[in-house]
């Protein structure tokens, strides 16, 4: 593919590639706010040095080896960080995309009197660049799926917190459908708050889960399991009355776990097993 004529031709034309290819890529920039033209000046001068190298040292072996390594790697890092910062594939792969114009341009001054080596180098080039732009897109989606993936674990931290509602009583209020996954999530943050609070009840608020099928009610069940293990007894509120009909429909045996239809009724349940009681002052 490309070969030490490339490589030339990319070291002894950089100023003038440098300069067109970042002036492109400034024009269509939407993202000015987060590179300056300085910044992607930089990252566009240290692209072209290592694929000068590349191309010089490949020795017909085509993209392969050490330096070509370097070259995708290098290509790699800036597409994870552009989709860290927000950019699209699109707005990513243009990055190596804008660099065929200023390239082309410099292959057309360089062989003007051999049209069949233009040709031929000019389509060497445009494989090249179409492979490595290939290299951003596929970096660019690896790096979005872990920005998703870290968002999703966040926001399955955030709909799980245990609350300290009383010394040694906390509260787990879950909102939305409770599967496996945030199942174990909500054990372990229960389990880790009753080490930390010394709790001895805990309140685990279903108000917010739309439906108890036969499936909720077993990670429920889980969850005052593993309570119960660490020395500490749950009571379950949020019953209305489809989901009490609901499991006495299932036949799900939730066995001798307290239940109560609000919050306020179970924290009067957590109050009287420590020993504690709410009274109304007179005014």
């Amino acid at each position: 593919m490309a070969d030490n004529g490339m490589g030339t031709i990319l070291k002894d034309n950089q100023p003038a590639i440098l300069r067109e290819w970042v002036g492109l890529q400034m024009a269509d920039n939407s993202r000015r706010h987060i590179l300056s033209e300085a910044e992607v000046g930089e990252q566009s001068r240290a692209f072209l040095d290592s694929l000068s190298s590349a191309c010089q040292k490949s020795s017909g072996e085509g993209m392969a080896g050490l330096h070509w390594d370097e070259v995708r790697a290098s290509l790699s890092d800036l597409s994870k960080n552009r989709a860290h910062a927000g950019f699209s594939p699109s707005e990513t792969a243009t990055f190596v995309f804008s660099l065929k114009e200023p390239l082309f341009a410099a292959l057309r001054q360089t062989y003007a009197s051999d049209a069949m080596r233009l040709n031929q180098e000019t389509m060497s080039a445009s494989a090249m660049l179409d492979k490595l732009g290939l290299v951003t897109i596929e970096a660019h989606q690896r790096g979005r799926e872990k920005v998703i993936a870290r968002q999703q674990q966040e926001l399955l931290d955030l709909s799980t917190p245990v609350i300290k509602l009383w010394d040694g009583i906390l509260v787990v209020p879950l909102i939305g459908t409770l599967d496996s996954e945030r199942t174990q999530i909500v054990m372990e943050n229960l389990l880790q708050a009753i080490v930390d609070e010394e709790a001895t009840v805990a309140i685990v608020d279903i108000t917010g889960v739309p439906t108890v099928d036969t499936l909720v009610a077993q990670h429920l069940l889980k969850t005052v399991s593993a309570a119960r293990l660490m020395g500490a007894e749950c009571i379950i509120s949020g019953i209305r009355p489809q989901i009490a009909q609901t499991i006495v429909h299932l036949g799900v045996d939730l066995g001798d776990v307290a239940t109560r239809s609000t919050v306020a009724d179970a924290l009067r349940i957590a109050l009287a097993r420590r020993g504690l009681s709410v009274h109304a002052t007179a005014s």
